[in-house]
């Protein structure tokens, strides 16, 4: 391949990603979805000469590419944000100082752009899967049984969500459970007649503080009551109650500890009655899972002239929780390096753009030329460079 400028490489990602910050998409807003679909759609048609299949699930819309023979490499994605429409009214797209904002702009909507110019980067793309997805911010439930059909069999899963503080891959992330407690009691006048009443505010009251006692700070596990309601009026004897909860753990043994101790809630007051709904929802991505593709990461970045890698554990979760709980090897936080996800200092740093894409690049060379992805036999310097100088890996930063 003939090596590409650093700036030119910057100018084309920069462009494709203004392109995609400025179709908002927030995943509650089906049609918002669907018109960002079409933009990633023309995007990978026009770097991979490839129509995707479009695949809409319970209104949301996903996009996979196999780019022939049997996956072996998924590049892993999501194009919706948690960002309403008219964000960009307020966090307007700008590039300024070397530091790129605009609503999704780091989460994930660059890890995106990313993605498709490294898999269009790729000498052999025999093996490679993308599949971008429209619903992880709300937890994926019309994708993830997509998502596990597409990681069964592939050597290695790549997540293009934004990396941790200072560029770090994220290496292990906690599992999620995500709960509701409904409470039905029954209504009174609180005046005249309170007596008769069974109060559901009291009753998710004890439970709140019940489920508030499962939290496990040494094991890193923790149980958090979150949206709240009950009642109608005033002076009435609340009838119905609810909580939400929020459940993050380090392991699957914690994991079903409390699920078990959730399910086992009973009510305190008399003729007071509760129901449970939800569960867990994605498993620990442990470091197990990411160990050797860290390695092999760490290898290339080296031969890349890119400096070291560093890895983190966090307390979010992402669809890389489900390809690791398959046992596929997983690696996450490959996208941009920046920081604020979800926050009003959302942003990318431009200058690592053009570094993380040839990383990423790289990886799938090396995957698909037969390395290990549990750690070992990492591509050849020749076919390092020759992915990398596609992208401008070697430029200086």
């Amino acid at each position: 391949m003939t090596a590409k400028g650093v700036d030119a490489v910057v100018r084309d990602l920069l462009a494709d990603i203004e392109t995609l910050v400025r179709c908002e998409s927030p995943s509650s807003d089906h049609e918002a979805v669907a018109r960002s679909a079409d933009v990633v759609a023309a995007l990978g048609r026009r770097l991979l000469d490839a129509e995707p299949d479009r695949v809409v699930v319970d209104g949301s819309t996903h996009l996979r590419w196999r780019l022939g023979g049997t996956p072996r490499v998924l590049l892993l994605g999501h194009h919706d944000t948690v960002w309403p429409i008219g964000s960009l009214e307020t966090h307007p797209y700008s590039v300024r100082d070397g530091v790129l904002r605009g609503p999704g702009c780091f989460d994930m909507k660059a890890g995106v752009v990313m993605a498709l110019h490294a898999a269009a980067s790729v000498r052999d793309r025999a093996g490679l899967s993308i599949l971008i997805t429209g619903d992880e911010e709300v937890g994926s439930p019309s994708s993830r049984r997509l998502i596990e059909e597409e990681a069964r069999g592939c050597d290695a899963v790549f997540v293009l969500e934004a990396s941790a503080d200072g560029g770090a891959l994220k290496c292990r992330r906690k599992g999620v459970s995500l709960y509701r407690i409904d409470v039905e009691g029954r209504a009174a006048h609180a005046g005249l007649e309170a007596e008769k009443g069974v109060n559901a505010g009291v009753e998710i009251a004890h439970q709140i503080l019940a489920v508030a006692m499962l939290t496990d700070p040494e094991r890193g596990t923790s149980v958090v009551p979150t949206a709240l309601s009950a009642g109608t009026t005033t002076n009435t004897v609340p009838a119905r109650a609810s909580v939400a909860l929020d459940v993050r753990v380090w392991d699957s043994a914690e994991q079903r500890r409390v699920d078990r101790s959730v399910r086992e809630l009973r009510p305190v007051l008399a003729d007071a009655r509760i129901r449970i709904s939800g569960g867990i929802n994605r498993p620990p991505l442990h470091a197990e899972a990411s160990s050797g593709l860290f390695g092999l990461a760490a290898s290339l970045a080296a031969s890349l002239g890119l400096g070291p890698l560093t890895s983190a554990a966090v307390g979010g979760a992402s669809d890389g929780n489900l390809t690791a709980g398959l046992g596929i090897p997983t690696l996450d936080g490959l996208g941009a390096v920046g920081g604020g996800a979800h926050a009003d200092d959302e942003h990318v740093v431009v200058a690592e753009l053009p570094r993380r894409t040839a990383l990423l690049a790289a990886l799938i060379q090396a995957v698909i030329d037969g390395a290990d992805a549990h750690g070992t036999a990492p591509a050849t310097d020749a076919d390092t460079a020759d992915t990398a100088g596609a992208i401008g890996a070697t430029s200086p930063r």
